[in-house]
């Protein structure tokens, strides 16, 4: 239960930067819906504010099933983030939950300024998105580099279609092999009787 106590904060705070969301939520209001990635459980009500709080096991209004191998490809994707997941109960309230996982952002700028100033905090948000940019796209180049490598320079790994025509080449390769075997044996049958 304390671990939940960051993240239901941190949810909060950007909802209450987002009041549209709280009030589609408040229509929740009392429920509980429980996310289970099978390493952990966490129980989340909605209060009468829109607001989340962490609660107890109690009635549980929707289940929301999460893989924990699926949990990088959610969050890097939030738009398909319940095309991931399995959901069990009240499907109104998990509607009104994939609708504000979709909407829910950061805007980093609102919570840099009042430290650094507005123009400061766009930057180093924008000096931010621009690093993190470079580093997937590095991460994507090694990706790349170590695929290319792999395949051509040294080996260990097979494009699929070289493997799929040579699949083929061998099932053609067996089936001639069969037609021989049978030549043979009628030669030998016709040389047999004569």
């Amino acid at each position: 239960m304390i671990a939940a106590v960051p993240l239901v904060a941190t949810i909060n705070h950007l909802l209450q930067r987002q009041p549209q969301l709280c009030v589609a939520l408040a229509a929740h209001s009392g429920k509980t819906a429980r996310i289970d990635t099978g390493l952990f459980a966490l129980n989340l009500r909605v209060a009468a504010d829109g607001l989340l709080e962490a609660a107890v096991d109690e009635n549980i209004n929707v289940t929301i099933r999460i893989k924990a191998a699926e949990l990088p490809r959610m969050l890097a994707d939030m738009s398909r983030a319940f095309s991931y997941v399995t959901i069990e109960g009240d499907a109104d309230f998990a509607k009104a939950i994939s609708q504000l996982a979709m909407a829910l952002h950061w805007e980093a700028e609102e919570d840099l300024a009042p430290l650094v100033g507005d123009m400061a905090a766009v930057r180093l948000v924008q000096a931010s998105r621009s690093a993190l940019s470079q580093l997937k796209s590095n991460a994507k180049n090694l990706g790349e580099n170590v695929a290319e490598y792999l395949l051509e320079e040294n080996p260990l790994l097979l494009r699929r279609h070289i493997a799929a025509d040579f699949a083929s080449e061998v099932a053609r390769l067996r089936d001639d092999t069969e037609r021989l075997t049978k030549r043979i044996a009628l030669l030998e049958q016709s040389s047999g009787s004569a």
